[in-house]
């Protein structure tokens, strides 16, 4: 497998391991250990290289990793040149990712290596409740807001939001770190703030957002632009300058219509930052068995764009509203259903943040190696350590 196109800058870690500057041994080697010198067995890099590499070949828990490294002790010995056969206890896996691995720096490094390489025309906005850090009895959940890569599944930046409405305050912070130049941003209707959708423009991004209530002036308004007509006897329609597309998607028993319509006819007197484009999405669903169409459903969409139509045609608007759907699809439910993280109580210390940034780590890992299904990938670099080995000592591809 490849997985660097240049391997020109080189450095030996503390332990004599070969690897690239930029690649995420060098970032976990940077990590402060709050650890004191004394009774210290293992360095705080090399437990780290260790729960991520379990993370590749499948193992989701502490318990799990720490079993992991014990039966892989003799390779993990020769590829990390470590001077100790003897692997972690699970005790130590528990105490590093609770008490002394830094979130914040943790995070920082997986977006800093996410941030190389490749990368899309879209970046997904939205925030995932880590429902494994919820402790018995408390109420709310605890929120992470990331910008995604849908393209290449990478989390380019993740923040801590504590409840859902913080998104809204925290998003503009999320966005200040990524370099959103040329790509377009994609959200949730809580994203559709002035502040945010200026932010984006000024650091030469678009945004694409739907409209609903909670911007009661701008939903009337697109509202009653897309708004049925019925003129009175021997009055004309009014003119307009929509210009519509419509896609049909067939697939598991299921029909989808999709119909995007534009105007430009708000710009002249919305006050909306950036605004160059409204939009009317409706999608109609059918539920076919046996030849038969035994439920439909249909709903409607209301949405803004920055994008005017010399940047963009309709039918790529579609796309790209449609592929905002991909950090549920790529990264959430990969997150909750392959990494099993709500599944997982992690609700001491920062254990439930570090792991959602190390499967944020892993999820772009696999796809750097070319996989489309995650869980097959697991199940392949289980039987290859040196491979997955070589993607923590390599910069982004």
């Amino acid at each position: 497998m490849h997985y660097s196109a240049s391997r020109v800058k080189q450095d030996y870690g503390a332990t004599g391991i070969l690897y690239d500057l930029g690649s995420v041994y060098e970032g976990l080697s940077k990590i402060t250990d709050k650890r004191k010198a004394r009774g210290k067995l293992y360095r705080l890099e090399m437990i780290l290289m260790i729960i991520v590499l379990a993370k590749l070949s499948g193992e989701d828990q502490p318990t799990g990793i720490a079993e992991w490294g014990k039966h892989h002790g003799e390779e993990l010995v020769k590829l990390m040149q470590l001077n100790k056969p003897q692997m972690p206890s699970v005790n130590t896996y528990r105490r590093i990712l609770a008490e002394v691995a830094c979130q914040e720096e943790v995070e920082r490094m997986v977006g800093k290596y996410n941030q190389q390489g490749a990368h899309g025309e879209v970046y997904g906005l939205d925030g995932k409740a880590v429902r494994g850090m919820r402790k018995k009895d408390e109420e709310g959940r605890e929120y992470l807001l990331s910008v995604y890569d849908v393209k290449y599944w990478k989390v380019l930046a993740q923040v801590e939001v504590g409840r859902k409405e913080n998104e809204i305050s925290k998003a503009p912070k999320v966005l200040e770190g990524v370099e959103i130049s040329q790509k377009v941003v994609t959200g949730d209707a809580m994203h559709t703030q002035k502040a945010l959708s200026g932010q984006i423009v000024r650091q030469g991004g678009d945004y694409i957002f739907p409209v609903k209530e909670n911007q009661a002036s701008l939903y009337k308004n697109i509202q009653q632009l897309f708004a049925p007509e019925y003129p009175k006897a021997g009055f004309g329609k009014i003119e307009t300058d929509f210009l519509t597309v419509e896609k049909v998607n067939k697939g598991h028993g299921r029909l989808e219509k999709r119909t995007l319509t534009t105007s430009e006819m708000l710009n002249s007197y919305s006050t909306w930052p950036g605004l160059a484009q409204v939009y009317r999405l409706e999608r109609q669903f059918q539920w076919w068995r046996s030849g038969r169409c035994y439920r439909t459903s249909c709903e409607v969409e209301f949405g803004i764009t920055s994008l005017s139509r010399a940047k963009t045609t309709p039918e790529r608007l579609l796309g790209f509203r449609r592929n905002h759907w991909g950090i549920e699809t790529g990264l959430h439910y990969r997150r909750d259903v392959t990494f099993k993280e709500d599944a997982t109580r992690m609700t001491i210390g920062n254990t439930g943040k570090v792991m959602a940034s190390i499967n944020n780590l892993v999820i772009a890992f696999i796809r750097q190696a070319n996989f489309q299904n995650a869980a097959q990938a697991r199940r392949w670099f289980a039987a290859h350590l040196t491979d997955a080995f070589a993607l923590l000592t390599t910069p982004f591809s």
